[in-house]
This record gives C-alpha cells, structure tokens and sequence, in this order.
C-alpha cells in the first residue's frame, strides 16, 4: 500500500508547482485521490467503480469526502486529516443515487471553499459538483487533472515498493506458465494456472489482465484475454500482463514455444527481440529522447534482418498502462528520473508467428534498475 509519508511528500509537490494564490484543491480522479491520501476502493468490492473526493488546503490539511459503504469498500488507511462521510445505506431505508450524495456531502465543506482562490478537476469533476459549490476555478494555475498526471511520472519509495510487488506476483505467474504451456492445454488452461500462481504469490486477491493468446503461422500478432482454442505443436504462446495491487501495476512479457523443438526462424526472431531489448537498455538514462530509445531498439532488428518495429519501444507504467513517456519515432518525451517504463521489443511474421519480450525498469539519477526478474526463454 501506499505510506503517509509518501502521500505528503506527493502533496508538498503539488503545491510547489502552483501559484501561491491557490489556496484549496478539489481532487475528483479515483486514482488521484489514492495517490494523495491512500483512499481506494477495492474493485473486487461491492463498491467497485464508485468514488470519493479528496479537498486540499496549503495549510496542508487533507479531507477525505465519501458515502459510508465507499468507506468500508477501501481496503487500508486513509492518510488525511479529516473525513465527511455521506450515509448511503443504512440497512433500514432506501437507498439514493451515489453521485448525487456524494454531491451533497461535498457541499458540507462549502464554506472553506473561497471563489476564485481554487482549483477543481475539471476533468475528472461532475458537472453537478461544480455547481453546488458556487465556485469556479481560479483563472491562473492550469488544468489540475493534467498537472497531477505530469507529477506521477516520478515515483515515489512507496511507489516503488507497490510496483515491485507487483512484478514478483507477475514473475510466480511467468515462472508457471513455463510449466503448463505444451500442446492440447487451452489458453483458458494457461491463463488459470498464470492467475493462481500470481495470487499465491501475492497473498492476497488481485487483478490480472493482458494478453494470454497463442501466435500461429496464420495469425502471428493476437492479443487480448484467453479463449478455448487449445495449443498446437509449434505455436508460440504470447504472455504479456499486469498484475494490480491497490490501483498499481507492472507489465511484462514472454513468449514460450508450444513443443519441444522451436524451429530456427522463432528461435532468430526471439534472439533479434532480446538484443534489441539488450540494447534498449543501454540507452535508458534521465534525459535521454524517448524517440532515441524507440530508434536503437528498431534499429537492432533492422540490422538483424527483422525490423523496423512495427509498435512502440516501451512505455511508462504505474497507475495507468500505458502512461508517459511514450518510447514511439516522434514522441517529444525524454526519460526523467523516477520514470518506470518498460521494453518490448516484437516481431510477427506470418509463417513462423509472433514473439515479444518485456522488462520493466525504473530511471534513476545515474541510469535505469530493472525491476522485473521473470525468466526470458522461448522453451
């Protein structure tokens, strides 16, 4: 989980970006109200996909603002100051909208809302949210919800942590998959057994999605969640996922090869993609271009006889999949200290199928750590 200290020092960065004239902060994202202050509602809950406000003040008190069951709905501790909570259901009455009580218990802390000296999400904000505080945004300052995302790109200590969880659940799920992949399983079959060992691994119930398909000679670039078709003798079957632990994820990939015996040509496309990962990663430094990775990871399957590639080098991962930078040809990213992104390198062919690869890396000051340690082997 995220930690009160990571919470504040989040928060103090915040401020420091604004204008000294803004003295409150509406935020309305689900997942930027987690990031400041740890409140999030499990999705596995009966409160899946509801929401909660987070109201900031300089001073640097923080008021969390939701209904009773969103309450109970969030699976740890709330790093704020205060909380006003909205009854929605009380097991005697009727219930009413959500929206519109969480609406009305926002209106609460009206009073501490002084026009004109605010900014709100506009972007993640109800409309009927703005109109019941009698407030607009403060004519300087910016969009917050686009302010906020620039700030994720650095991640903080409990971050990290959270991230790299993740990865070791996803490598359990890797770790497996090399032992139930073979002819006649289905990819449905796969897909249970990568869910299960991640779910050991992490200890606790958690979200897989991304691809779980196999690559044939006629269809080499799949993707998507598993279905019932059943591995053939010479496939290549495509793992590339995400586990996600309270709003957090990574995202990685390897291909295994249905059978005994790869053929050469899968054997040389998978060689081709882990060089040009190899040498991705040699690019990976702060301030190096996003487009300047994405090149010396195309060009080393062009030089190989493969490329270019055909889709993005890597991107950044954390909250959101894919977030900033972007390691595309005319992306204006550069990498920045405390980015994490990722590498993955494929190639797909018709004939011989489709291989991808992918690590996960965070920037430091000096050059990148990898994260992620799952096991790179076609067989």
């Amino acid at each position: 989980m995220l930690t009160a200290q990571g919470c504040r020092l989040r928060r103090e960065r915040l401020w420091k970006v604004l204008s000294g004239e803004i003295e409150w902060l509406l935020i309305a994202d689900p997942r930027h109200v987690h990031y400041f202050s740890n409140f999030w509602i499990n999705p596995l809950s009966f409160s899946s996909g509801e929401r909660a406000f987070l109201v900031l003040d300089r001073t640097g008190k923080a008021t969390l603002i939701c209904d009773n069951f969103a309450r109970r709905s969030a699976p740890s501790e709330s790093f704020v100051d205060d909380e006003i909570v909205g009854k929605w259901y009380d097991h005697r009455h009727s219930v009413v909208n959500r929206d519109a009580l969480l609406v009305a218990t926002l209106e609460r802390v009206k009073d501490r809302l002084t026009p004109d000296r605010g900014l709100v999400e506009e972007s993640a904000l109800p409309l009927s949210a703005l109109a019941a505080l009698d407030t607009a945004p403060a004519a300087e300052g910016g969009e917050l919800g686009s302010i906020i995302r620039s700030l994720r790109r650095k991640k903080e200590a409990d971050e990290i942590s959270l991230l790299q969880r993740c990865l070791r659940a996803a490598e359990a799920g890797h770790a497996r998959a090399l032992e139930v992949v073979r002819p006649g399983v289905s990819e449905l079959d796969v897909y249970r057994e990568v869910q299960s060992a991640s779910l050991e691994a992490a200890g606790r119930p958690v979200l897989l999605y991304g691809d779980f398909r196999a690559s044939t000679t006629a269809r080499p670039k799949v993707g998507g969640l598993p279905t019932t078709y059943k591995l053939q003798d010479g496939d290549l079957f495509l793992l590339d996922f995400s586990v996600v632990m309270d709003g957090y994820r990574g995202d990685t990939t390897n291909t295994i090869h249905v059978g005994k015996h790869p053929r050469e040509s899968q054997s040389e496309m998978y060689e081709g993609c882990r060089s040009a990962l190899l040498k991705g990663e040699g690019a990976l430094a702060p301030g190096e271009a996003a487009s300047r990775v994405y090149e010396v990871v195309s060009k080393e399957l062009e030089v190989a006889g493969h490329g270019p590639l055909a889709h993005h080098a890597g991107h950044g991962i954390g909250l959101a999949h894919p977030e900033p930078p972007i390691l595309v040809p005319e992306s204006e990213d550069e990498l920045a200290a405390g980015d994490v992104v990722t590498l993955e390198p494929g190639l797909y062919v018709e004939g011989i199928g489709g291989v991808r690869l992918e690590h996960n890396y965070l920037i430091t000051e000096k050059g990148f750590q990898r994260l992620s340690d799952h096991a790179l082997c076609l067989a």
